[in-house]
């Protein structure tokens, strides 16, 4: 709209209030040498799509920021009140060695309110609980996240991988982030999400990211596919209660690639399949393996717009919807990837970009650590 302010019947209209229907926003860093830097670039980042937000949600995920806790599961926990959190580490004890437990430190902002209690525990399984379970260790810790979630009233595990983290809230990012004191912790990769819920609840669950074991999911966009999506992946025992669509992704990236042994990149082709019309055209032993994805797999096709930027153990990867219909900027500089809804919130950060693209839909843009670095990173150096 070229004025600043005008009218249409009894509605006013002004410039830079009315919202976009494109938002939220995302944004992701990542350092393929595993290079550990402070989470106040990507605050800065995100900070400049605050339009795209309304304080509904705003959350981080960092990774690589537990080095010297790197063989526990770190779970961050939201408790009700002194109630729920007595129950839930009851819980924790029956189950786990518990190391280290504390309040995660947070600052005070006049932005962020009725906030829970907000708690760390870094944890091992017991040796007898595990081996009773005759379950694998990353199942028997998903399992017992999902069972504080449904079971215990009032605790929410929202984070629960090895030497990473999630952290949200309800608010805008920019003051999520400062609630949190990211600028104190320092990683080799973060992603961020600005929140702008249309048909589902702003709670501090419901923010993003979400996550089980080491993934995490920020989107932008609406799942039109979500109860199929949701009947099909609740049959391999992943509960989906929080209350909104995203919630669905993060569960069946972790099946497809846990359970199933997909790479990401063949994820991306499952998720965001061809068109059955590009698939049609081409070369026979390719052809076979997409009518293969779209036919056993096609549960797990994600229709609907969105973009989404995935964090693992390792690596980050970014995924826009077939026709594209949200928006998604990438780019590179050295051993450097950003990934954000906008390009103005990579060029905030990094001015002097080498390479900055649009992805096109359904095209996959992963970045990974170096190998040493990996290495590294899992403690063999």
């Amino acid at each position: 709209m070229a004025a600043d302010d005008s009218r249409e019947g009894n509605i006013i209209m002004t410039e830079g209030v009315t919202r976009i229907p494109s938002g939220c926003a995302i944004s992701g860093i990542f350092s393929r040498s595993g290079k550990r830097m402070s989470g106040e670039a990507v605050m800065k980042s995100i900070s400049v799509m605050h339009e795209r937000s309304n304080g509904l949600g705003g959350g981080f995920a960092a990774y690589g920021i537990y080095p010297e806790y790197r063989e526990y599961y770190a779970f961050h926990i939201f408790h009700n009140d002194n109630t729920a959190k007595i129950a839930c580490e009851k819980f924790l004890e029956r189950h786990f060695d518990i190391v280290s437990a504390s309040n995660i430190p947070t600052r005070k902002i006049p932005a962020i309110t009725d906030e829970p209690l907000i708690w760390r525990y870094f944890a091992l399984p017991l040796k007898t609980k595990l081996a009773s379970s005759q379950l694998d260790e990353r199942e028997f810790v998903a399992k017992c996240a999902f069972r504080i979630n449904k079971d215990i009233e009032g605790s929410y595990v929202f984070s629960s991988g090895k030497n990473m983290g999630v952290f949200k809230a309800v608010g805008f990012p920019e003051d999520v982030g400062r609630f949190y004191r990211l600028e104190e912790y320092e990683g080799y990769c973060f992603t961020a999400h600005g929140r702008y819920p249309t048909n589902t609840p702003g709670w501090w669950g419901g923010a993003h990211p979400f996550s089980l074991l080491d993934c995490t999911v920020v989107h932008n966009g609406e799942i039109s596919s979500y109860d199929a999506n949701r009947r099909s992946i609740e049959m391999y025992g992943y509960p989906c209660t929080l209350q909104t669509d995203t919630e669905v992704i993060a569960y069946i990236i972790d099946y497809l690639n846990r359970k199933c042994g997909f790479s990401y990149e063949e994820i991306c082709d499952i998720v965001a399949a061809p068109f059955w019309s590009e698939i049609d055209k081409m070369p026979v032993a390719k052809k076979k393996l997409y009518e293969y994805y779209r036919s056993a797999f096609s549960q797990y096709l994600i229709t609907g717009p969105f973009s989404i930027l995935v964090g693992f153990e390792g690596g980050m990867m970014a995924l826009n919807d077939r026709l594209k219909l949200r928006s998604m900027v990438a780019g590179t500089r050295g051993d450097m990837v950003y990934a954000a809804s906008e390009e103005a919130a990579i060029r905030v950060i990094e001015p002097d970009i080498e390479r900055v693209w649009a992805p096109s839909g359904g095209e996959c843009v992963i970045a990974r650590l170096y190998p040493e670095a990996f290495e590294a990173l899992k403690g063999g150096k």
